[in-house]
């Protein structure tokens, strides 16, 4: 039987560690990266300040080569704008042996909510 997106999105969700915006604030306030996985319009609308910006439909072919990913093992925060994208892209991560890497739950959206750090 093929699979919806949302079963993909759920399976992926089983699969990575997902966390709060709090625990994501206190990791990035502890140097971890912030990497956003959408689409380029809604990066330039807003996003977490020093975020890296790599597309989730290009995350396979550009993360490898970006100089702030080169390490495997540095925390790796990753969102979307509500937390779909993001947990396919940590799942990916984890497949392309990134071993530190967490989808922040509700994405931009809750983000936004909590704390209204733009850039």
């Amino acid at each position: 039987m093929a699979k919806t997106a949302m079963d993909l999105v759920q399976a992926a969700k089983a699969a990575i560690q997902e966390i709060s915006v709090s625990q994501a604030q206190q990791m990035l306030n502890d140097d971890s990266i912030a990497l956003d996985v959408r689409e380029p319009d809604e990066f330039a609308k807003g996003h977490i300040a020093d975020a890296r910006h790599i597309p989730r439909g290009l995350l396979e072919f550009s993360v490898e080569s970006h100089p702030d990913l080169q390490e495997k093992t540095r925390p790796v925060v990753v969102y979307c704008k509500s937390g779909g994208r993001s947990a396919l892209a940590t799942a990916t991560l984890q497949q392309l042996g990134y071993t530190n890497v967490y989808s922040m739950i509700g994405g931009y959206d809750a983000w936004s909510v909590a704390s209204n750090d733009t850039e």
